[in-house]
């Protein structure tokens, strides 16, 4: 009688975050780090120009090497989350944290672009991808009504980061060359190790497989379990295969600024400082954009699917913008369009992982990021060396930013689509246990119904027999 609640109620609290406690101590170590996965990944656009002058070779065949990274890191975010479900994260994010700085180590000793490729690109690119999900689920776990702010707050270092690695970074070139600049870049890479370290080891609940009689698992089931370590369920469910899509359409074009605007800049006559300053003062932005959406989302007033169209809505059409603002060769048009577009990609990377267990729920979380990532790397791959493309083939950076800013706003378009889109209040997230369960019980409920109604049929049967 003490406890009145109904049962959902109690489930639903049974799974929420503490919402502070050690959890804020994750939130400083990914906090750590993003900036030393996306921060650098952001800041590569200083190396581009260098590439192309070393190795003489086309825009597009250079952008390969972020792309490759890029696409290496959400390829491989499913392996990464199984990992972390069938042992723990802990030992996956300090393993990807040697694995990034191993690459940007090798690829300081590159004689040819090949080298570039599978060093920055493939060995970098799985240390990220081993880094950045185990992260982001392992923080989300431990918030719910804090969450999307402290994911706001662990993402200011990327922002952060863009504004102290551009121009850092040109220094480093300056003074060292490419190969020097490398070889400090995996120095600081290593620095994920111990923030891996900081995360408490813990084993999710799943349930063991069925052994056959001989004890051992059955093919059938290993295959099972694997498949629950990885969520596939999810990919059967259309409001989350609607936000995938979504956000792939969205990754074709967020990153291109990133990996070509200091060319750009440098093509419309500004100086090499002026054009990595300009990376940096988007970073400055980024920072706002990404505290302010943390807490104004979690005030509750908008749901987070709505401010996830708005926030990539405006970052398409700023970037978009980007060329066009620099076509007058005005240094201050430029910085003001992009502060804007630096504001709008902070405030929409606070609010598009925050969304996923409201689709997927908490439980599901590490398994659908995964996938996500796994899903969006074929359009990360195509991003920048499309840009490149047209880069090549234009002589200048115009089409690149046009086709770029075009596909945040089909993205957005797509979200549009979502089940109970136009809705004030957020549909409950798919729960596939629960729809077993109750589907179990339905069944027992028919099962009992036959059986009362054949005991029912015998007896008058057998009331017959004796009159």
């Amino acid at each position: 009688m003490a406890n009145l609640k109904p049962k959902s109620e109690n489930q639903h609290e049974k799974h929420e975050g503490p919402d502070g406690g050690w959890g804020w101590v994750l939130v400083i170590a990914m906090f750590v780090s993003t900036s030393l996965v996306f921060g650098l990944m952001r800041s590569l656009g200083i190396f581009f120009v260098e590439f192309v002058h070393y190795f003489e070779e086309s825009a597009q065949a250079i952008s390969w090497i972020s792309s490759i990274g890029l696409a290496a890191q959400q390829f491989f975010s499913p392996v990464a989350a199984a990992l972390c479900n069938a042992y723990n994260a802990r030992v996956v994010v300090m393993t990807g944290g040697f694995l990034a700085g191993l690459g940007f180590l090798l690829a300081s000793q590159a004689t040819c672009l090949v080298h570039l490729y599978l060093t920055m690109g493939v060995i970098t690119g799985l240390g990220w991808g081993m880094v950045f999900t185990p992260m982001t689920a392992t923080v989300m776990a431990h918030f719910t009504r804090r969450r999307t702010l402290a994911l706001g707050l662990a993402f200011t270092s990327i922002g952060l980061s863009s504004f102290a690695f551009n121009p850092l970074f040109q220094l480093l070139v300056d003074m060292y060359a490419w190969r020097g600049a490398l070889l400090i870049l995996g120095g600081l890479s290593l620095n994920i190790v111990p923030c891996g370290a900081l995360i408490r080891p813990q084993r999710r609940s799943k349930s063991q497989p069925k052994v056959n009689s001989e004890g051992r698992p059955s093919c059938a089931m290993m295959l099972q379990r694997v498949a629950s370590y990885l969520e596939l369920s999810v990919l059967c469910e259309r409001p989350y295969i609607t936000f995938t899509l979504a956000v792939s359409l969205f990754n074709v074009g967020f990153f291109v600024p990133y990996f070509h605007l200091v060319a750009h800049s440098i093509q419309a006559g500004f100086s090499e400082y002026q054009a990595a300053f300009v990376m940096s003062a988007a970073g400055a932005t980024d920072i706002l954009g990404r505290v302010l959406s943390g807490w104004f989302s979690d005030l509750g007033y908008f749901r987070l699917i709505h401010l996830v169209s708005l926030w990539t809505g405006l970052a398409g059409v700023f970037i978009m913008l980007l060329p066009v603002s620099s076509l007058s060769g005005s240094y201050a048009t430029l910085m003001v369009i992009n502060l804007l577009y630096g504001f709008c990609s902070g405030a929409l990377t606070s609010v598009i992982f925050a969304a996923i267990p409201m689709i997927v729920g908490v439980k599901r979380t590490m398994g659908a990021l995964g996938l996500l990532q796994l899903i969006e790397s074929g359009a990360g791959l195509l991003g920048t060396p499309l840009s490149g493309l047209l880069r090549d083939v234009t002589g200048n950076y115009i089409a690149s930013f046009m086709v770029a800013g075009s596909f945040l706003i089909l993205g957005t378009l797509t979200l549009v689509t979502l089940p109970h889109f136009f809705s004030c209040t957020d549909p409950p997230p798919t729960n596939p246990s629960a729809l077993r369960e109750s589907s179990s019980n339905s069944k027992d409920q028919d099962v009992t119904s036959e059986l009362e109604q054949i005991n029912s049929l015998a007896a008058d049967t057998n009331l017959r027999g004796t009159e």
